[in-house]
């Protein structure tokens, strides 16, 4: 089917995936204002065969071709909700979370789901979480207050005012 550019435009205001709007942007350029492919990839900061993809996409089955297809494979355990709930917990706690806990937690909300340490540590990676590793600390660092006496002081400096100057 051919589109008209205000067809298009209508179509492209009204999407709320912004990786689709960007695709739609690259087929208006390309299709209504007569932009060569490898240009308008530029102008949209992409690469060429990204733009050639979308484009030949768009040809074989028009609008639709430009969302993304279901992924194949295994559908998660937990379901998005849950996980939400507990990367949500898991954020508000500063000092940090073990594996076991992040286990338990897991169990805890997902009704009895478990998974494998290792796996434990992907979906942190997933979720945004890194590991904190504990810092050395010096024994015979300084104190405070040593540390608060040992910096410069302001006084110690003249400050030359307008009035000095004139």
């Amino acid at each position: 089917m051919k589109y008209s550019k205000s067809e298009l435009i209508r179509l492209y205001k009204k999407e709320t995936n912004l990786k689709v709007k960007e695709r739609m942007l690259l087929v208006i350029k390309v299709e209504h204002d007569n932009v060569i492919p490898a240009y308008a990839a530029d102008e949209l900061h992409r690469s060429r065969p990204w733009a050639l993809y979308w484009l030949d996409r768009f040809s074989a089955e028009g609008i639709d071709g430009l969302k993304n297809r279901p992924k194949s494979g295994r559908p998660p355990d937990i379901p998005r909700e849950v996980v939400y709930e507990i990367t949500n917990e898991l954020s508000s706690r500063k000092e940090g979370w073990t594996t076991k806990q992040v286990e338990d937690l897991i169990v805890r909300k997902s009704g009895g789901i478990r998974y494998h340490y290792t796996h434990i540590y992907r979906l942190m990676h997933k979720w945004g979480f890194k590991q904190k590793v504990p810092r050395k600390t010096h024994v015979n660092t300084a104190s405070k207050e040593e540390k608060e006496r040992f910096k410069k002081e302001q006084e110690r400096y003249w400050i030359i005012s307008k009035k000095d100057l004139q």
